[in-house]
């Protein structure tokens, strides 16, 4: 099932250049498509967003309202309610202590100075409908906006005919402010430029299709977005002690999500790379999305034999994967060597979907080889600063020469004399 090579210098090179044109490839029908809905929605506004979403949802956005909310809370399974709280909590827990805080103190020349730190006003979270609609994702998009002391948080999600019961529960756990009947390119547009009685947001989270990640791209700049993400991906390093029935399944949890999803196992064991892949075909014959992992697998998936696990961690640095996992026989002491993840899973007993659900981290990672330069999702992303200076007259005269050196430099005049004046 999956096809399994060795490292010699060269294949494995080439199968990262694929796995990365794979995630670069851009369709410009759907640029062209949404560039023309984003521009429509500037300037007509909501008659604009109207008329998109009847003519690709059948329906005209509206507000759900607190009493629905409450109502799909009510009818939804008891087991999913307590298993979506206790996520909340844990998510709620890990950003608390990683948020931000205001602080100020004193400078070496004797004056104050420091940050104010403030929850952004408005965040928008769009929410994809259908088969596609996860109540995690709610809560792993909106819990860290409300720990940040976001002022509102508005999600999108497309009007179809039954809306997801269990997206709106979480909506109501996570402490939505408001949630609105609308999808696509459309939604986006509406919440970058606001749009009659659907405001402007200051920044906009969450998964979509193609064409709402196109337009993210495009709203970029007029509001902040956590990312445009690629395919889902899994890189497992694992040595010969790992259990080939856990890494396995820990490859096909990531390969259901799409037939663009990665699924890599990087190994200084043949061995274990041949029983890898028995498990796999194994566990593909009862699993219910076998078509797509099957697919996603032998385009997209390898296994990759390495002389040691630093030759191992070195590829996976290259690859920058959304998630990564170490199985082998003491993961800790291969983990000063990972550089680049959105995020790492150590030991068997931390498989990918416990990040998924409910360990606390958020599961909106970087794709595509950007864990690189991107983080995961957190408070942090909700949060902004503004600087605080305050000196005396002591303290600002006694270092003031020196930032008339630095005007005259540069030979902005009105900035020495806006010290200088201060010395007369």
């Amino acid at each position: 099932m999956i096809r399994i090579v060795k490292a010699d210098g060269s294949t494995e090179q080439q199968l990262i250049a694929d796995l990365k044109a794979r995630a670069a490839a851009v369709n410009q029908d759907v640029d062209r498509a949404v560039a023309a809905i984003m521009n429509d929605v500037r300037i007509r506004g909501y008659e604009a967003v109207r008329d998109y979403s009847i003519k690709f949802d059948r329906s005209e956005p509206y507000e759900i309202t607190k009493q629905q909310l409450e109502q799909a809370y009510l009818a939804c399974d008891r087991q999913l309610i307590h298993a979506m709280e206790h996520a909340a909590a844990n998510i709620r827990d890990y950003n608390e202590k990683l948020a931000a805080k205001s602080e100020e103190w004193l400078s070496p020349d004797g004056g104050r100075v420091g940050r104010i730190v403030r929850g952004l006003s408005r965040v928008g979270i769009y929410v994809p409908g259908g088969t596609a609609a996860y109540p995690s994702s709610v809560l792993m998009n909106a819990v860290p906006a409300k720990v940040a002391g976001v002022g509102e948080i508005i999600m999108v999600t497309p009007p179809t005919e039954n809306l997801n019961t269990a997206v709106l529960a979480a909506a109501k756990i996570a402490g939505v402010d408001r949630v609105i009947a609308l999808g696509g390119a459309q939604a986006v547009a509406a919440l970058t430029y606001g749009a009659d009685w659907i405001p402007q947001v200051d920044k906009l989270v969450g998964p979509g299709n193609a064409f709402v990640a196109a337009a993210k791209r495009m709203a970029y700049g007029t509001l902040d977005i956590d990312m445009v993400a690629g395919p889902s991906e899994v890189l497992v390093i694992a040595d010969r002690t790992a259990d080939p029935r856990f890494v396995a399944a820990d490859l096909l949890s990531q390969a259901e999500h799409d037939r663009l999803a990665s699924a890599w196992l990087m190994t200084d064991s043949m061995e274990l790379a041949l029983a890898v892949d028995q498990e796999m075909i194994r566990q593909t014959g009862y699993l219910s999305r076998s078509d797509i992992m099957e697919e996603s697998v032998e385009r997209f998936g390898a296994a990759i034999v390495c002389d040691d696990l630093s030759a191992c961690a070195a590829i996976a640095n290259q690859v920058a994967p959304e998630h990564l996992e170490i199985v082998t026989e003491d993961p800790r002491t291969l983990l000063p060597e990972i550089r680049n993840a959105g995020a790492v899973f150590l030991g068997p007993w931390s498989p990918e979907p416990l990040g998924d659900y409910l360990a606390g981290p958020d599961h909106v990672l970087p794709t595509s080889g950007t864990a690189r330069f991107f983080s995961p999702l957190s408070v942090e992303a909700f949060q902004k600063s503004m600087s605080v200076i305050q000196f005396d007259r002591e303290s600002l005269l006694s270092i003031g020469r020196e930032i008339i050196t630095f005007a005259q430099s540069e030979k902005l005049t009105a900035h020495a004399n806006s010290i200088q004046v201060r010395y007369q």
